[in-house]
């Protein structure tokens, strides 16, 4: 029976350093450790011995088991590094200098439509800010006038987070971080804020043609001495020219936001029916493009600016709504469906 036990080692030793696949070796295994393997008949074998000699060769039996299958998965370790290597190998081979083809690929609408509104805003003597998108209560919230237990907070389902924190519902949670940035600027050097923030937001919403769970806005904001609504409207328009490179129809109604006071709704004559009603534009020929209106004065205050000496405006404009409008795109599901064939189709028309 010793000489089985050492015969079987020395077999299993030289099977394995044949081997080249993780395929085969699974077949060695079975021939080995199986139900019907060959160290599970010499157990059956133990019958025939007495006393201490069947607890003896247990022992060896055992032993021996235990050293096959170290082996096996040690050699298993060997094969998934060589097999890695080899699929390496195989590769073909890229020279990392060579130029970029930016004929390949295209970009989204929606970074078409931010990039230009940038650019305009830019040339208006605006600053482009970034902003976190998992923020506190206190930013998207409470420095915004939104106290805790606000009715208004109900016309946001908002994402909460384990820890307290939240997916950000609205680019206005960057205001109160971009006013006390730009506030002593303001204040010792008489230079105006103004700054815009694109960014992602997230809403627990019902999604349709107009709506989405995950979208995208442009917060923007100008503070300084007498500043009034004329000056909000004249930087909407001048964008939405800019935009759509011919005048479009818009209307400005009251809207209620707790940041702004007075607040306001500009809506756009929507592009897809030409104001005739769609799904696009709930079957009422406007579509709701920016919340906008003067700076609630506590919104000023939290962010270290005299609403007493300083006035100012904010908007939030809707950058998928705009790319919407802007390419004719009838349901804003598309723009998050990862469909290439139906996105690849729009070109930046700063570079035609």
């Amino acid at each position: 029976m010793d000489n089985k036990i050492s015969s079987l080692r020395a077999q299993l030793e030289d099977e394995l350093s044949k081997i080249k696949s993780t395929v085969d070796l699974d077949k060695v295994r079975v021939a080995y450790l199986g139900k019907k393997g060959c160290v599970t008949e010499l157990l059956k074998g133990m019958k025939e011995l007495s006393g201490e000699s069947r607890k003896e060769f247990g022992k060896k039996v055992n032993e021996l088991k235990q050293l096959a299958a170290k082996r096996i998965e040690e050699r298993t370790e060997e094969l998934k590094k060589l097999e890695i290597e080899a699929e390496i190998a195989a590769m073909p081979q890229f020279d990392i200098t060579t130029p970029a083809d930016l004929d390949r690929g295209s970009y989204h609408p929606i970074t078409l439509v931010q990039r230009q509104c940038e650019s305009i805003f830019k040339s208006m003597g605006f600053t482009v800010e970034d902003y976190a998108e998992v923020v506190t209560d206190y930013e998207c919230f409470e420095s915004v006038n939104i106290p805790k237990h606000h009715p208004a907070r109900d016309m946001q389902d908002t994402y909460y987070l384990e820890n307290g924190q939240l997916l950000k519902s609205q680019t206005s949670a960057a205001q109160n971080a971009i006013i006390k940035k730009y506030g002593k600027g303001l204040k010792e050097n008489g230079v105006p804020i103004k700054a815009i923030f694109p960014g992602r937001c997230f809403r627990n919403e019902a999604t349709d043609a107009t709506h989405e769970n995950t979208f995208f806005q442009m917060e923007g904001v100008m503070v300084d001495k007498d500043i009034s609504i004329s000056n909000l409207i004249y930087f909407m328009k001048t964008m939405l020219s800019e935009v759509f490179r011919k005048d479009i129809k818009v209307r400005l109604r009251p809207g209620f936001f707790p940041f702004v006071e007075p607040g306001f709704e500009l809506d756009i004559n929507c592009l897809i029916c030409g104001g005739d009603g769609c799904p696009s534009c709930n079957h009422s020929g406007w579509l709701e493009l920016c919340p906008c209106g003067m700076i609630h004065p506590e919104v000023l205050k939290e962010g270290g600016v005299d609403p007493e000496e300083y006035t100012g405006f904010a908007f939030g404009l809707g950058l998928t709504r705009l790319a919407m409008m802007k390419y004719g795109i009838k349901d804003i599901r598309d723009l998050n469906s990862g469909r290439l064939k139906a996105l690849a189709q729009f070109t930046d028309d700063d570079k035609e």
